[in-house]
């Protein structure tokens, strides 16, 4: 049975086909980079890179060196599924007891400034993945980024918005205060962001990426970019040191997975926030989503208070299993869900739920997807978490840090609560599907909390509802606010509901019947509702199918 929702109302563009390799990223250049390097013959692995480093240059404010890296990928050799977590940690040196000092007052560890610092994880991602998966010279695979960061890209017109909207916060932050110069000779052109079609340059970068292409990991862990991140936060107050650079930071995991509708839907564990997917669907998989329709609001409903229900035990239970034992495997049980399921009135928004009792036993972001010629998948998502990070620029190494600090809750007996050398809570997510033991898509959704609710959308819209990748993304959206967090802020938990302006008129109005507030959501550079890439493998035809998010300036491209 097809679904009665009406794609041409909303479809932004038709899917992207692709018979040898697809690339799909939120930056055209990033996307054709990636497309290139497969074309010469790099894996998907090499291409997602290559994607991932012009990234760094064209969305600085999501992504780079500076920040952590989470990755799924398909081995058609060995017909299995990787996780890769290259997450870095707290510095060693700092104990508890002194960042309360440090903070003072304040309830969490602050989003920006030399507190909110992790050692970033990303560069041990990238050459994890390479050494098990490339196939071109790490070298080759970063060339592209380098001659574009120093010949010079334009940049796109929602990119220029976001850029100069975070660059305004960064600014006139008074943590930041006397700490920008680095930033502004960075990221900054005659003190201003760059306008939308302006070339930007970045040739500090271009040095850090062949630093990393000559060297690999321990030419920047051990090299001069190291040295520049602790002699920047140094200065600042920061506490990481070179200790805390050489020790590895990237992990081979075994995703989580959980069966929905007949599809095995595979996320990493935590200190990821993935397992709030899996939740929410074994919540959702009781419900008659495709007879019910798009435009129902029994849908939206039972989707809201899903989401609720999962987020309250994201904020109990999610942290770094080297700290924390996390009953990861009964919080995706199916009984599990079956009790929990029995909390919702059909008819009335909850306000006040409470985490589940389970036994335990013993932003800002970037996605991208790839695929080959030879059947290997990647699902790959990046990030500095905040909008340019924690604002911490080093000296002539072309990228800023990452706030994910600001992640760890500061409440005793927590299991996200601070400790020296752990990894805090993170955000970012990716996800990947099989159906028969065979790929079938490759997906994530950038975006804070919208990352579970953004995949669970957009999955539901392919799955129950029979969209295609492209018109899935395409689909307006709906985000709710509220709820208890993992770093310990108690927000409202009725919450907010911010709905896109093609949600229908009568279904908001039934929603607020329910209960729910709901607030059109008017302003997307300041509040973000997801940033969308997918790619489908369809056995039938032996093809790629891909859909890249409307709302940015990227794009699919297959060949």
């Amino acid at each position: 049975m097809k679904s009665d929702i009406d794609t041409v109302s909303f479809r932004t563009r038709s899917p992207t086909f692709g018979q040898h390799g697809m690339v799909a990223t939120s930056q055209i250049y990033a996307t054709q980079v990636g497309v290139d390097v497969l074309k010469k013959g790099g894996s998907a692995v090499d291409a997602a890179i290559a994607a991932n480093a012009m990234l760094s240059l064209t969305e600085p404010y999501m992504c780079g060196p500076g920040g952590d890296l989470f990755a799924l990928v398909w081995d058609p050799q060995s017909c299995s599924l990787a996780g890769l977590n290259a997450s870095g940690r707290s510095p060693r040196g700092l104990s508890f007891a002194s960042l309360l000092s440090a903070i003072g007052d304040a309830a969490t560890i602050p989003a920006r400034g030399p507190l909110a610092l992790s050692v970033p994880g990303a560069v041990d991602g990238w050459c994890a993945l390479h050494e098990r998966y490339g196939k071109l010279p790490l070298s080759d695979v970063f060339a592209p980024a380098i001659d574009h960061a120093r010949a010079g890209v334009p940049i796109g017109l929602r990119t220029a918005q976001t850029w100069a909207h975070a660059a305004g916060n960064i600014l006139d932050d008074p943590v930041l205060a006397g700490l920008t110069e680095a930033f502004s000779e960075t990221f900054l052109i005659d003190g201003v962001a760059p306008r939308a079609g302006q070339i930007f340059r970045n040739p500090d970068l271009a040095e850090t990426f062949e630093t990393i292409g000559r060297g690999g990991r321990e030419a920047f862990y051990e090299g001069f970019p190291a040295d520049q991140i602790i002699t920047c936060q140094a200065a600042a107050g920061g506490f990481l040191s070179l200790e805390d650079f050489r020790s590895s930071h990237f992990d081979w995991v075994t995703p989580l997975t959980t069966s929905y509708r007949g599809y095995d839907v595979y996320e990493l564990p935590p200190n990821g926030q993935g397992l709030c997917v899996l939740q929410m669907l074994n919540l959702l998989e009781d419900y008659p989503l495709r007879e019910l329709g798009p435009y129902s609001a029994d849908y939206w409903h039972a989707f809201i208070e899903a989401k609720k229900l999962s987020f309250e035990d994201r904020a109990r239970y999610y942290a770094d299993p080297a700290f924390s034992d996390i009953p990861a495997t009964a919080l995706i049980d199916k009984s599990y869900a079956d009790a929990r399921r029995v909390l919702i009135d059909p008819k009335s928004a909850g306000a006040d739920y409470a985490y589940g009792n389970v036994s335990i036993a013993g932003g800002d972001t970037t996605y991208l997807t790839v695929a080959d010629s030879a059947g290997m998948m990647v699902s790959l998502i990046q990030s500095i978490f905040t909008a340019f990070g924690a604002g911490l620029v080093p000296s002539a190494v072309g990228f800023g840090l990452q706030s994910r600090s600001a992640g760890f809750s500061l409440e005793i007996g927590h299991p996200n609560v601070y400790a020296p050398a752990k990894r805090p809570f993170h955000t970012i997510i990716p996800a990947f599907v099989l159906q028969d033991g065979r790929p079938w898509l490759s997906t994530g959704v950038m975006g804070a909390d919208m990352q579970p609710q953004g995949q669970v959308q957009v999955l539901i819209n392919m799955i129950d509802f029979d969209l295609d990748p492209q018109a899935a993304g395409d689909a307006p959206r709906m985000r709710h606010y509220g709820g208890r967090q993992p770093n310990g802020v108690r927000l409202d938990g009725l919450g907010v509901v911010r709905y896109e302006a093609a949600i229908r008129p009568a279904l908001v109005a039934e929603l607020q019947r329910r209960g729910h507030r709901m607030e059109l959501f008017d302003d997307w550079i300041g509040d973000f509702i997801g940033g969308y890439q997918a790619i489908r493998y369809d056995a039938r035809d032996e093809v790629y199918v891909a859909g890249s998010e409307p709302r940015l300036d990227g794009c699919a491209l297959g060949y």
